[in-house]
This record gives structure tokens, sequence and C-alpha cells, in this order.
């Protein structure tokens, strides 16, 4: 079980300087610690949070930590040009030593649609064009291609990615027609953290038989985020986790993203019931335990632990890395 951590970055209002110390004192942590990689979401307009941006951020991680994979969880590639993508993407694979992952989603949130200029109904196929886009200016000399917003005429992509034919592409998916074109376009899905696990159940079957259908085998690795708080007792855990995780899962309603999950699989719902098969909290041998279930229900190998949520002092996600680290990593099957 491969272990990463996504820093979320996103921060009260204010003092954005020392958030960034904050953040990146999170990242050396990691790295000492032996954690597998280092993630970085991307929003834009993020009321009532601030945040940097991926792709510099992630530049930055790459020079502080450079043992660590680089993991962009995710691009929301809609919002961009496949030609801006493909080369800020290649630069920053260059930049780590060959050791990006390219996650790429559509996103959820009307602001952001709107400030790009892209419509709604054109969402899935925006995205399968850049995506197609970005995979042949990575691999061909000269592109020639037309999408619906943009012309690639005898285009090239300035600098390849260290990596061929190209870093692994990791496509996030809530939902079920998403999770089709997870397996029909991209190397795995990165499996979300906010559908319970038996919704997940479900669409691994889901995820399975497209798999089939589209003659693929099945990923060599299968990552998944989750929100995760370790503690002396799975009470202390949920004590100690609900203030900053209510105030995180406030602002995903307040952006629509519980709009967009499964049929029957919102999270407008008060903390007790959002906690139910949702979140992995507990002591170490609990959160192991929870871990290795997912290996075995689900094939899971990969976690991206989210351990730090706006409003968290930072003594205490470091203290969570450790955990992670220290006591639950012993703990997990081969």
């Amino acid at each position: 079980m491969k272990l990463s951590m996504i820093v979320r970055g996103q921060h009260p209002p204010g003092d954005t300087a020392q958030h960034l110390r904050d953040d990146l004192d999170l990242v050396r942590c990691a790295e000492r610690l032996g954690f597998d990689g280092i993630v970085k979401g991307s929003h834009f307009s993020a009321h009532p949070f601030s945040s940097v941006q991926q792709i510099p951020f992630l530049s930055y991680c790459a020079a502080i930590a450079p043992r660590l994979r680089i993991i962009c969880g995710l691009v929301l590639v809609p919002l961009h040009k496949p030609l801006d993508l493909a080369e800020q993407l290649a630069t920053l694979d260059v930049l780590c030593g060959g050791k990006l992952v390219f996650g790429a989603g559509i996103g959820y949130r009307d602001v952001e649609f709107k400030a790009f200029g892209v419509p709604r109904g054109r969402l899935g196929s925006r995205f399968e064009e850049c995506l197609t886009a970005i995979r042949r200016l990575w691999t061909e000399d000269f592109v020639d291609m037309k999408g619906s917003d943009f012309e690639l005429d005898h285009a090239t992509c300035s600098v390849k990615p260290l990596q061929k034919p190209t870093p692994p592409i990791w496509i996030g998916a809530n939902a079920d027609v998403a999770i089709r074109r997870a397996a029909r376009m991209g190397d795995c899905w990165y499996i979300n953290p906010h559908n319970t696990l038996a919704t997940i159940e479900r669409q691994m079957d889901l995820y399975k038989r497209a798999l089939d259908e589209y003659g693929r085998p099945f990923p060599i690795e299968v990552p998944m985020r989750r929100e995760v708080f370790v503690a002396k007792s799975r009470t202390e855990a949920i004590r100690r986790a609900q203030p900053y995780l209510e105030e995180k899962y406030k602002a995903y309603r307040a952006w629509g993203q519980d709009k967009v999950m499964p049929a029957g699989d919102d999270f407008d719902h008060e903390f007790d019931a959002l906690l139910e098969d949702r979140f992995l909290l507990g002591s170490p041998a609990e959160v192991a335990d929870q871990l290795n279930r997912l290996n075995q229900r689900l094939g899971v190998n990969h976690l991206v632990a989210s351990i730090h949520w706006p409003g968290m002092p930072n003594s205490l996600a470091l203290e969570q890395l450790h955990l992670l680290a220290e006591e639950v990593g012993p703990l997990l099957r081969p």
C-alpha cells in the first residue's frame, strides 16, 4: 500500500505567506517520513478559502522534496487549452525527474465554468478532446487536430515528458458515466473521497465491466483519496477531527459538490450521518484494518490521505503524518 498526502492548501483568507510555509513544512515532513507522493488539487475562486495554485506549488515541491512523486490531483481539464497544459505538465515532469502523475477531472463549480467560458453541456466532450490532444502532443512530433474550441495546426509540444509514452493519467470520477470514461481513457480510476464505500463497491464493478468492454486490463495502481484521522480511539479521532471536517464539508455543500454525487449518496447531512462508511477514522490498528479491507474489497493499493482541513493547526497535521507513517504504515499488508 502506497501512502501519499494531499495538500489542499485551503486556509482562511489572510497571511498567505505563513500558510504557504506551513504547507511546505508538511511536504518536507512527508519526504522525511518516507511517503510516496505529494498531491495538490486545483480550484479557482475558492471562497471562503485562499489557496495557492497547483502547478507553481508542485514545481516548488519537486525542488524541496526530490524523492516524492508529484501528483496533480486533479487538473480541471475543460478549463484549459491542450497545448498550454501539455507544455506546463511536461515541464513539471522534467522538473521532478520523471515522477509526475497527471490527475485529470472535469470539475463541478459554476463559478469556474462561467469564468472560463465553458458551457456545462459541453464538459464531457471538451474533456475528452483536450485529453486526446494532450496525449498526441506528448507522443507525436506535430499534431493536426480541430476541437470544438481549439485548433492544432501542425502544433508541437516544445518540451516532452521524461516518462514514455506519457506520465500516468489518473481520471477522477464521481458519476457512473465518468467512471466509464476513466476505464476508456485513463490509466486508472482515481477513486473519489466523497462517495460511501457501498457506492464505490458498486462503481468498481461498473469500472471492471467497462474495462472488459474496452479490452483494457485492470490497472496495476488503484489510488483512492480519503479523509483520514488517527488517534488513540475512534471516539477521540471523531471528536478531534469533527470541527475541521465539518467546515470542509460545509464548503463542499456551498460549492454544489453534493449535487453531483450519485443518486442516494449526497452528503447534505449532519456530521453523524456523514461518518457512515465514508471516512477513515480511528486508532492506528483500526485505520490500518480499514485500509487492508479496502485493498481486499476493491484492490486499492495507493491511499491519498487528506489529513489537513481548513482551520486545523499545522502541528496537528504534522502529528497525523507521523502517526500514518510510524504507526499505521507498519500494519498494512504487502
